[in-house]
């Protein structure tokens, strides 16, 4: 099996007639590292571009180059013209996605944030990458995208090659809240860009939050915990923290060179205090924070004047030269107000240093200080954990990294934008006692050998694989047809037979699930009727509808069981009684009807439907139908983002949003008639489930799970239509299922006479 992974990374240089292939230390070095390390036998294929436009190299060149590269490296080149690699790397991803990410909204006269003129240019890039993919991809190949450059790239792919493609997409940089994402103009296509993946990966949990509510308030999909539902299938969403790889880390720092640096540097630095950083200055680093609180600290501190150094290793970028001017200023004041014949406060280098000289500052440094205000996962602090092995230095990391999610505390936890905070951390750090040193260097380094690179990439690799699995199984195309004789076959077999059918949707046509009016109820009465001839069948309708309104439509099968409100109301088979299983007290609801008379308000055409135990907020017949749709997205948010605590859900349904508890549900009244089964000893042999929306997933999922448990052999669960289900069965409309129902019930009919 291949690995296709799709990187925006470059690999080689060229010049119009002499040229060579070099590796390079630029693109996403953790990436690099993860996949170095790696231990997976499969053939790894890159696909990139060359870091630059293409229009100087003649056909011939290109050709050449190619070839060097697939045969040489195994990298696939998409070529890609000047004006869409400026387009896409310099102008969409550096000035809009990347500033957008990282929480920071443009909003400068020279913001292209909101301007459509790069857009082409990234999806002219994206396509090219995509273009190759496909080219040269085989059944059975896994294609691994990575990083904001290509979040198109997984739509485009799956797009050309289909359902089963196995496609995961990791993104290394944060992933920012709704409010932020919003923002974006192409947020929408984003977005599906995204979905194109069988799985997507983040960071930390925080950052799968933020996608799951940007996708559900702004593509009005229903979410899970571990994925997004869209019409044909479930896109997986995993969080999975990249980190270092700590053999490649012991080999550089055996280096002579390295042994050498720190020699110097120690004699250098020889009876003071070291606090060490390395960060690129471009707004987000939180390097003018970090200064601040440091000239904060000195000044209230000014015992640690002439005892303590500050080395701040500043990366050139392509920011706002804005910027660099202003951590030059506060250089410039701290060193002027600090330094003395002997003594420098801050060591400002604006440049980057070689990797031997950043060994040996991380192994003699007495603190690493880390104050970035966003970050997707600081590397930097895991490599500082690995090489204080002996020291046990303390880390001072900013709360706004992905790392801070699995350090669990060991880390001296800063707020950048706090000074004082920050400055009292200095002191913390400085002032450490050896023991708790040690302390915390233990559980900081039992993380990051925990998170390390080489696991990172098998682990997402095994993600992604039982994720396509899952949906391979539960894709409509690889499930079978129902089948009316094999159903008749296992129902004649069983003793004891219970039947959970879900009427909208399964048993009728879908239509307002207020209504009573309803596509030829008489087929359908009378058919359960014939099931109910069989003194052995159990039969329960399942509904979203309310008590009054079921008894109404079945008020000439008497004795039929029914599920009223999703499951909040059980009418037991046999019985003319109601028995609510939800909470008598619903001290949500008054919480609930103020959101959606809120939105109400703002959505003209639009009524709400109060029922005792849920609400339904329905805009089918609103005035504006995509104004709507992009509320019903609002809503279902606000509604789980405000009430989570009291186990109440928002889902988006046809033409309208459902709030319901998730503690009531089908799944539990189907629960309570089994062990009512059970409880008479009835020997239940066959069950059949039949369902059409997504709150019956569950239900299937139960019932599968039940029948291996239980050890009952003839267990049906139907999907009515496609798309992803856990059903093991399904059919395309209602009349499959009604039809297989109807031949139940003649042989019913037949025995009981």
């Amino acid at each position: 099996m291949r690995k296709s992974s799709a990187s925006g990374a470059s690999t080689c240089s060229s010049e119009q007639e002499n040229w060579t292939i070099e590796k390079t230390d630029f693109g996403n070095g953790g990436l690099k590292n993860a996949v170095e390390a790696s231990t997976d036998p499969s053939e790894k294929v890159y696909v990139g571009t060359l870091g630059y436009g293409t229009d100087d190299l003649d056909e011939s060149t290109k050709v050449a180059i190619e070839g060097r590269l697939r045969e040489d490296h195994n990298c696939l080149i998409a070529y890609t013209n000047n004006a869409d690699f400026d387009g896409h790397y310099n102008h969409y991803c550096k000035e809009v996605l990347w500033p957008v990410f990282h929480y920071l909204i443009p909003d400068h006269p020279k913001s292209k944030a909101f301007l459509d003129h790069s857009w082409k240019y990234f999806e002219a890039l994206n396509q090219s990458i995509a273009d190759v993919i496909i080219k040269d991809y085989k059944k059975g190949d896994t294609v691994w995208v990575n990083d904001y450059h290509l979040l198109l790239v997984p739509r485009m792919v799956r797009d050309a090659l289909g359902p089963d493609a196995r496609i995961g997409f990791f993104l290394h940089v944060g992933f920012p809240s709704s409010e932020i994402f919003r923002c974006l103009a192409h947020r929408e296509k984003l977005l599906y860009g995204i979905l194109g993946a069988t799985m997507v990966g983040f960071q930390t949990e925080e950052y799968v939050r933020h996608f799951l509510q940007t996708c559900s308030r702004l593509l009005n999909v229903e979410v899970q915990n571990d994925g997004v539902l869209l019409d044909s299938r479930l896109v997986n969403v995993v969080n999975l923290p990249i980190g270092i790889e700590p053999t490649q880390l012991d080999e550089k720092r055996k280096e002579q060179e390295v042994t050498d640096w720190t020699e110097q540097l120690q004699m250098r630095y020889a009876g003071k205090k070291l606090l060490v950083a390395r960060d690129k200055l471009d707004g987000v680093r939180g390097v003018k924070q970090k200064l601040l609180a440091y000239e904060l600290f000195l000044k209230k501190n000014p015992q640690w004047i002439g005892k303590v150094v500050l080395i701040q290793v500043a990366l050139t970028t392509t920011s706002i030269v804005e910027s660099q001017s202003t951590v030059s200023d506060i250089v410039t004041r701290i060193n002027c107000a600090y330094s003395t014949l002997d003594y420098q406060p801050v060591v400002y280098l604006h440049q980057d240093i070689t990797y031997q000289q950043y060994i040996a500052l991380l192994q003699i440094a007495d603190a690493l200080v880390v104050t970035s205000l966003r970050d997707g996962m600081n590397l930097t602090s895991h490599e500082f954990v690995y090489l204080q092995n002996k020291n046990h230095a303390p880390l001072i990391l900013s709360e706004f990294t992905g790392s801070a999610s699995i350090f669990g505390g060991a880390e001296i936890s800063v707020n950048p934008w706090d000074h004082s905070m920050c400055a009292v951390a200095l002191q913390k750090a400085l002032t450490m006692l050896e023991g708790e040193k040690k302390e915390r260097w233990e559980k900081l380094y039992a993380s990051v050998i925990a998170n390390t690179a080489s696991h990172w990439f098998s682990g997402f690799l095994n993600k992604l694989d039982a994720a396509w699995d899952e949906q391979q199984r539960c894709g409509s195309t690889h499930i079978p047809r129902l089948s009316a004789k094999l159903l008749a076959e296992k129902y004649q077999k069983a003793r004891k037979k219970v039947f959970f059918l879900q009427y909208e949707g399964t048993l009728v046509s879908w239509g307002s699930s207020s209504s009573t009016v309803v596509t030829s109820p008489q087929r359908i009465l009378d058919t359960i009727n014939d099931l109910l001839e069989d003194p052995t069948n159990v039969v329960y309708i399942m509904s979203s509808r309310t008590c009054q309104n079921l008894e109404q439509i079945f008020l000439r099968v008497p004795g039929v069981g029914m599920f009223a409100e999703g499951g909040c109301f059980l009418r037991p088979f046999g019985k003319d009684e109601w028995v609510r299983l939800a909470d008598e007290d619903l001290p949500w609801k008054n919480s609930v009807r103020e959101i959606l008379d809120y939105y109400v308000e703002r959505t003209p055409g639009t009524w709400i439907e109060e029922r005792n135990c849920s609400f339904i907020w329905h805009h089918e017949k609103a005035d504006d139908p995509v104004a709507a749709s992009r509320q019903a997205g609002e809503c279902c948010n606000h509604v789980n983002g405000s009430c989570e605590n009291f186990s109440v859900h928002a889902i988006p349904i046809t033409g309208g949003v459902l709030v319901e508890s998730s503690k009531w549900n089908k799944v539990n009244a189907c629960r309570k008639v089994i062990e009512h089964t059970q409880s008479r000893n009835w020997h239940v042999g066959f069950i059949m489930v039949a369902g059409s929306g997504r709150d019956d997933e569950p239900v299937f999922e139960w019932a599968n799970k039940f029948a291996k448990e239980a050890g009952i052999i003839d267990v049906t669960t139907v999907r009515v239509g496609t798309g992803h289900t856990q059903a093991n069965a399904t059919t395309t409309g209602v009349a499959g299922v009604v039809t297989a129902l109807q031949k139940l019930g003649t042989i019913s009919a037949a025995e009981s006479t």
